[in-house]
């Protein structure tokens, strides 16, 4: 394992074939978004077209990736009722989904007897996987690569696992 993990370009522009994200906190608390998750919280309104500007850079590298052919997945295991963090994500994710990602929603209690990675993680290829790191509080605290086989696998079968329960974006209904 390394503690240097790559930028989210260079991950994703070197992926041929398909990066997957599974993410299964109900909070989330990073830096450049809280501007916007405080504008939220009081106007009950997301800027979606365009997107905010933390979020041009994401949609860019999503859009090349997926027009070099590469499936790009999203999901997401949340507690319900769902936080007031992830009532926000949910207004975001038709920016997601505009730029290509495929996002999809499951429930915790439908995940209890899942087999899962102890982090939220990228894998890319279904062979690189980068780990996403973050505080009690939420706040990023760095990512770390692997190309351990044997987690790769972990992480791949975990990911199919959800994606096979999960309710596509356009139809989960927040609660």
């Amino acid at each position: 394992m390394s503690s240097n993990a790559p930028t989210f370009d260079e991950l994703l522009d070197g992926a041929g074939q398909s990066a997957v994200h599974l993410e299964m906190r109900d909070s989330y608390a990073v830096d450049y978004e809280s501007a916007h998750f405080k504008e939220w919280r009081e106007t009950g309104e997301r800027s979606l077209d365009p997107p905010p500007d933390y979020f041009t850079d994401w949609v860019h590298l999503i859009e090349r990736t997926v027009a070099r052919g590469v499936t790009v997945r999203r999901a997401r295991i949340v507690s319900e009722p769902v936080t007031e963090y992830i009532r926000y994500e949910h207004a975001g994710t038709p920016i997601n989904i505009a730029a290509g990602e495929q996002v999809r929603w499951l429930s915790r209690r439908r995940a209890s007897d899942l087999a899962l990675p102890g982090n939220d993680f990228w894998l890319i290829d279904e062979t690189v996987i980068r780990w996403n790191h973050f505080t009690g509080d939420g706040e990023s605290s760095g990512g770390e690569l692997s190309d351990d086989p044997a987690t790769a696998k972990l992480c791949a079968t975990a990911f199919e696992a959800v994606w096979q329960r999960a309710v596509p974006h356009n139809e989960y209904e927040i609660h």
